[in-house]
């Protein structure tokens, strides 16, 4: 599975819609309101590259009220357990 973290800038008095919007498009998995420079977030999860541009390019991007997107391409995804086990290591109790 392939993630993407888009941060999404929107028209400001239709935050909710477009949230509610975005969170019925196929591919997305969660929706935020958050504070910072971006009005919401989506977290986007595809089984392949290429669908990464349908549902950002052709979805997201196309949503009445959205005015520009970033989009981040997750790497690695880290677990509160394996975070503790990197930090944890070399020192003892």
């Amino acid at each position: 599975m392939l993630t993407a973290i888009v941060l999404i800038d929107t028209a400001p008095d239709v935050i909710p819609e477009v949230a509610a919007t975005l969170a019925g498009l196929a591919g997305v998995s969660e929706v935020y309101s958050v504070t910072g420079r971006a009005d919401l977030v989506a977290i986007v999860r595809v089984t392949d590259h290429d669908r990464f541009a349908d549902v950002i390019a052709d979805g997201i991007s196309k949503v009445r009220g959205v005015v520009r997107t970033e989009t981040l391409l997750a790497f690695r995804a880290y677990s509160p357990a394996q975070l503790d086990q990197a930090f944890a290591i070399g020192l003892e109790d």
